[in-house]
């Protein structure tokens, strides 16, 4: 049943990416117009779409430093059980 899903999501994949582009563009326009921005403790959080950024900045650093710790302590060597 999952596969049957997966496989449909695949064949629509243009229209997905489409759908997550505008969902993405509707968040940062409720964001810019229909948030509050009177209580920002800096000046930062009055910039439109300042929170937006900041996650996508974050999830970003999350990753490479991820990638890098299992890159440089994790990972072993394809012949290490060989050895």
């Amino acid at each position: 049943m999952i596969v049957e899903i997966i496989n449909k999501l695949r064949e629509r994949l243009p229209l997905l990416a489409r759908v997550g582009l505008g969902v993405l563009i509707l968040l940062l326009l409720w964001d810019i117009f229909l948030l509050d921005k009177g209580p920002a403790y800096t000046a930062a959080e009055r910039f439109p779409g300042f929170w937006s950024i900041f996650g996508l900045a974050a999830a970003s650093l999350l990753i490479v430093v991820a990638k890098t710790i299992g890159q440089v302590g994790l990972q072993a060597d394809e012949d290490y059980y060989d050895k």
